[in-house]
């Protein structure tokens, strides 16, 4: 259990602009930040994170909250597995309990994954640094490779022994369940006969390279064997399970995600210890894709922190060949993309290994070529003198340019591809024209295949009706959160009796702070909010309000149950929509709110009322059908009082009632 001081520590200390920095790249947008959904796949930012009010809001998905609940959603933390990143990252002392065995057993499946991954990452390092197997064989390993103790340890890298079952063993004397060890894959369970079941490590006698998410949990591990076993796989990744999916993971990205946002631009390679070497001779903002051929969700994962990727290959033609597929794939996703190759029988490893910073980074410089440079010199040396062959070329390279996104960005390649491959450009923009048509075609034809497939009935076109009274309730508590400690001047509306008789609503300004005017005005009503969330957010706001001289959001925010700070974080953030607009570019300059205030808060009241009464006017009216007498006589006179009122109250919001 985590303490109170602890959590509130937390929370006065986080900047939410920081955290999610850490995963998102955020641009400066007036006063608030903005970058692409980490929720969504989008080329248009929809993200915005404020660091006035500590919140963040992602128009695309609908998710939004403060830094816990961004945390919680992206990570997949729980509370307190949130609250424990954020006090790690900002060195706040944290007390915690050591978890007993009911609770390691009460812990959910994910939880209890992520809980046996990270211990088998501790259990491999220390194998590695306090075992005699683990020095001689995993850490000789990794001295010979160049790396030093402090890059070992950054890294987490570590030794399972071999044996068949000395890491499952130990891992269930220590109380971790092996349903949990299999379904990580960390042991391989068969079943015996009679029933009995034989249990072994899958990383039987190989050095161990822990897969970290963004945020640092261990996700799974890859494994290099080190004897020369011709059946086994020399490297071995664990299998996908719930938190493990590769097609979604880049090695490294949790060392070099602030470097990458930094230099805007990421370095892509192949291996572990490729990124593992350039990190150590200091090219921070590397990762890898582990192995496996480059997915657009990997590419997305990049396109959160920078739009520039930089691909390094060692010399291998047929590696250089299936770079290309990844090329493509990386133009698709809108980022701009250079290759670079390194001197035959190098790769980025021995070459970081072999040379000083200052000459890896020189090198990387002068030769990092523009994809079209990178595959009309790669692909024009196999054409040679054969026109067919350099026909294919430009057609492929065409085929490359037609997946970019921007329309400037194709016509700039397109001018560039003509010069390099001596070709006029017409010829160039007909062939991008035919394959865009071809493509439109493709998927018109895919799209009438799917109607096809499917029975498409045709309903009545459903208008939705706005339910007013949940947009009035959520505009208090809009105007409570963002202006409830204000001191505002109110013309407020006694209903009096003229010399005629009639009843009217005479002005009368009175000075009170904005929750103060709101509160009594309902309670003056005996108005209370139909809907269950905002009559829980409202209580709680009027007592903060009227317990504190300075009231803060982000405070209130820390305070609530995490359920239903989404909500709070979609109210108070549903005008930085209209901030993503950039209207001022288009010479439209939208009225600041805080210039009417009082005026707002009025309105809002009234026009609540002027729906309530609609509501009461229609149910009296049901009551003249059922009541006859003088039972009918009265509620018809309450019907004309309630009319007359209505009236006043629309008259006072300059409204003409029919």
């Amino acid at each position: 259990m985590i303490s109170k001081t602890t959590i509130d520590q937390v929370y006065e200390t986080a900047r939410v602009e920081e955290v999610i920095g850490d995963f998102v790249q955020l641009k400066k947008s007036g006063s608030n930040f903005k970058g692409l959904s980490p929720f969504s796949d989008e080329r248009t930012p929809s993200f915005m994170v404020s660091p006035v009010k500590q919140i963040w809001k992602d128009f695309s998905s609908g998710k939004g909250g403060n830094v816990v609940a961004f945390l919680m959603e992206h990570e997949h933390f729980s509370y307190p597995e949130a609250i424990k990143y954020l006090a790690k990252k900002y060195n706040i002392e944290i007390e915690e309990t050591e978890q007993t065995d009911e609770q390691k057993e009460q812990a959910n499946e994910r939880e209890s994954m992520y809980l046996v991954s990270e211990y088998a990452q501790k259990y491999f390092q220390k194998t590695l640094w306090d075992s005699e197997q683990g020095k001689a064989i995993g850490l000789t390993y990794f001295k010979e490779r160049g790396f030093t103790d402090e890059t070992i340890k950054k890294f987490g890298l570590g030794y399972n022994p071999n044996e068949w079952d000395a890491f499952t063993e130990t891992a269930l004397e220590n109380s971790y369940q092996l349903e949990y060890l299999s379904k990580t894959g960390l042991t391989i369970v068969k079943e015996q006969e009679q029933g009995e079941k034989r249990k072994f490590d899958r990383f039987k006698g190989r050095v161990m390279f822990p897969i970290h998410s963004m945020s640092g949990r261990v996700l799974g591990f890859g494994g290099r064997i080190l004897t020369n076993d011709k059946k086994a796989a020399k490297y071995l990744n664990s299998p996908e399970s719930d938190i493990y999916h590769k097609s979604k993971v880049l090695y490294g990205i949790y060392y070099a995600k602030q470097a990458i946002a930094k230099e805007d631009n990421c370095y892509l390679v192949e291996g572990y210890t490729d990124v593992i070497q350039m990190y150590q001779r200091g090219i921070e903002n590397v990762v890898a894709s582990s192995g496996t051929a480059l997915t657009p969700e990997q590419i997305r994962l990049i396109n959160r922190l920078t739009n520039n990727i930089t691909v390094l290959f060692d010399g291998d033609a047929a590696g250089l060949r299936a770079s290309l597929r990844g090329i493509d794939l990386i133009l698709e996703q809108g980022m701009n993309v250079k290759v670079c190759t390194f001197p035959e029988g190098d790769d980025p490893d021995s070459f970081a290994k072999n040379n000083a910073y200052e000459d890896v980074i020189l090198y990387l410089e002068e030769n990092a070529k523009d994809f079209i440079q990178f595959k009309t010199s790669l692909l024009a040396e196999e054409a040679a003198n054969d026109p067919i062959k350099r026909a294919d070329t430009v057609r492929d390279i065409v085929n490359s340019i037609a997946k970019i996104p921007d329309r400037i960005k194709k016509e700039i390649y397109i001018q560039e591809c003509a010069k390099i491959m001596q070709i006029s450009e017409e010829v160039l923009y007909n062939t991008l024209a035919q394959i865009d048509k071809k493509e439109v075609y493709e998927a018109n034809k895919k799209q009438k295949q799917e109607q096809k497939a499917f029975e498409v009935v045709k309903n009545e076109e459903v208008i939705e009706k706005v339910d007013v009274q949940f947009e009035l309730e959520r505009k208090i508590i809009e105007l409570l959160l963002l202006y409830g400690d204000q001191k505002e001047s109110f013309e407020d509306l006694v209903l009096k009796e003229n010399e005629e008789g009639d009843l009217v609503l005479e002005p009368e300004v009175i000075e009170v702070k904005v929750y103060e005017k709101v509160y009594l005005d309902l309670q003056e009503d005996e108005i209370e909010l139909s809907n269950d969330t905002f009559k829980i957010i409202y209580y709680q706001l009027i007592e903060k309000l009227n317990a504190s001289e300075d009231f803060s959001v982000s405070v209130f925010l820390s305070e609530l149950d995490q359920s239903i700070v989404q909500e709070v974080s979609s109210i108070l953030m549903e005008e930085e929509r209209y901030v993503l607009h950039d209207w001022e570019r288009k010479d439209i300059y939208p009225k600041d709110k805080k210039v009417g205030i009082a005026q707002l808060v009025g309105e809002t009241i009234l026009t609540l009322r002027c729906h309530l009464i609609k509501h009461r006017i229609a149910n009296l009216q049901k009551d003249t059908e059922e009541n006859r007498g003088e039972e009918h006589k009265a509620v018809v006179e309450e019907i004309m009082n309630y009319l007359q009122l209505n009236k006043l109250l629309n008259a006072k919001l300059n409204r003409v009632l029919s």
